[in-house]
Formats: structure tokens, C-alpha cells, sequence
């Protein structure tokens, strides 16, 4: 992974909101070449299963085991430490794993590097959210 020469613009909750709210468009359109502009090569995924790589993902994606019929991003903190960006937002989304239907609603949190000029991902956490009758 190289970083950018240049340093990034001052960016927060706003600008963050439309990049997510683009990724999340590229997701539901189960595109894993437009999925991929938004991440590094490296990009990792943690869930309640554990790590999942972009490649594993994305061979998901392809398949059509993994659809997502819709998917939203509500940016609730941004976070800078130099070309670092951590971004968590409160995400729901539904779609169908192997034909099944699932719904989710979690936190998500991103880590974001400045590279090639653009903000793109480097990791995403998901944790499963509960509501206060939980």
C-alpha cells in the first residue's frame, strides 16, 4: 500500500457520508470492480465469523452467493490521525446470503488512508447493534 505524497483535504462527517453512501450503491449493485475502487488491495473485513479477505469477498459477490438488496450508512463520528481517517456509522442493510434472506443493523467502523489523492478503505469492523430492550 502506498500513500499519497499529497496531504488530505480536511474531510469529515459530510464528506465521508458521500463516500459511503457511493461504496454502498457500488455494494447493491453487487459490482466487485466498482466494490473495489473504494478499498485497498488489502482491505479486510471483520465480522461475528472473523476475517475476511477482499479477495474472498469479492468471490462471493461474483458468485451471487452474496446480494445485497440495499444498504445505508448513517456517519456518526470521524476520526484523523494524519493519513488515517476512522469512521464509524451506523449501518443496516438486507440482502441474501446462498438464497437466504438477512436483514442486519450494526456499527460499522472504517479505517480509511489517504491514497492515490482519494480516501479508500483499509478495514471494516461490523458489530451487530442491540436495541435498549435487548
Amino acid at each position: 500500500m502506498e500513500l499519497s505524497t499529497q496531504p488530505p483535504p480536511p474531510s469529515g462527517p459530510a464528506d465521508f457520508q458521500k463516500l459511503l453512501d457511493d461504496w454502498s450503491q457500488a455494494i447493491v449493485e453487487n459490482d466487485a470492480d466498482k466494490f473495489r475502487h473504494f478499498t485497498t488491495s488489502d482491505w479486510q473485513l471483520v465480522d461475528t465469523n472473523g476475517i475476511i479477505p477482499l479477495d474472498r469477498f469479492l468471490e462471493v459477490v461474483k458468485s451471487g452467493d452474496l446480494e445485497h438488496d440495499e444498504m445505508t450508512h448513517e456517519v456518526t463520528s470521524v476520526q484523523h490521525i494524519h493519513d488515517v481517517a476512522i469512521v464509524v456509522t451506523h449501518g443496516r442493510n438486507h440482502g441474501r446470503w446462498q438464497g437466504k434472506a438477512f436483514s442486519a443493523d450494526e456499527w460499522t467502523t472504517e479505517i480509511f488512508v489517504w491514497q492515490d489523492n482519494r480516501w479508500v478503505c483499509h478495514h471494516t469492523s461490523l458489530t451487530p447493534r442491540h436495541s435498549s430492550s435487548d
